[in-house]
């Protein structure tokens, strides 16, 4: 099954409701003062809008890249709602051909909160495809969750090898400035995908 195909079912059977809810990471909303040394942020495969919305509230001129139309036609409606001005593109970032050429080192900020669709071959697509985004000095923010977290199963992929430990994030940033590696446990509650205690990553990278 296409991840096309696997996530419009996933948001269609959400109904009317978010599946990850209309609030922002809290990771990612914690970074707040330092997303604001920047303008410019992508959100990559940013699922129904919740990231991105934020993001745009901050003052940021932001674009949102889903592989899903369901989930677009949502973000626009939660976008819509709340005002914001987001460019939403539909596109595989996973494609040979993505980002085009008018998208490298056009960043300040590249988001990625729970991108962990993907096995160990893929990831390094997906992240180089995320590090072209970025502009030089740009930054990377990057959230998922960790092998503890197949203990818990409260949300996330259920394939040891799609998830990340420190080791394999500054193997995979080790040319790039870690500004923050952290990995820490938390409740959360997003919409009907993440719900309860969660063993999770995140990271901050700088490009040179």
């Amino acid at each position: 099954m296409s991840q096309e195909i696997r996530w419009n079912a996933r948001y269609r059977d959400a109904g009317d409701e978010y599946l990850f809810g209309t609030e922002p990471n809290r990771f990612l909303a914690h970074r707040a003062e330092l997303l604001r040394q920047g303008r410019t942020a992508v959100s990559v495969a940013d699922g129904e809008g919740r990231n991105s919305v934020w993001l745009a509230e901050q003052g940021l001129e932001v674009t949102a890249v889903e592989i899903s139309p369901v989930a677009v036609e949502k973000a626009h409606r939660l976008a819509a709602g709340r005002q914001s001005a987001i460019r939403f593109l539909l596109a595989d970032m996973l494609a040979q051909d993505w980002p085009p050429a008018e998208l490298h080192n056009a960043f300040d900020w590249v988001i990625g909160v729970f991108i962990q669709f993907v096995g160990a071959a893929e990831r390094v697509r997906q992240f180089a495809a995320m590090k072209q985004l970025a502009r030089p000095g740009g930054r990377i923010l990057l959230l998922g969750y960790t092998p503890k977290q197949l203990d818990y199963a409260t949300g996330g992929p259920s394939v040891l090898e799609n998830l990340y430990t420190r080791e394999i994030l500054r193997e995979a940033f080790a040319d790039w400035e870690i500004e923050e590696l952290v990995d820490y446990e938390d409740d959360i509650a997003e919409g009907l995908g993440h719900k309860g205690r969660s063993a999770l990553i995140g990271l901050v990278a700088r490009k040179p």
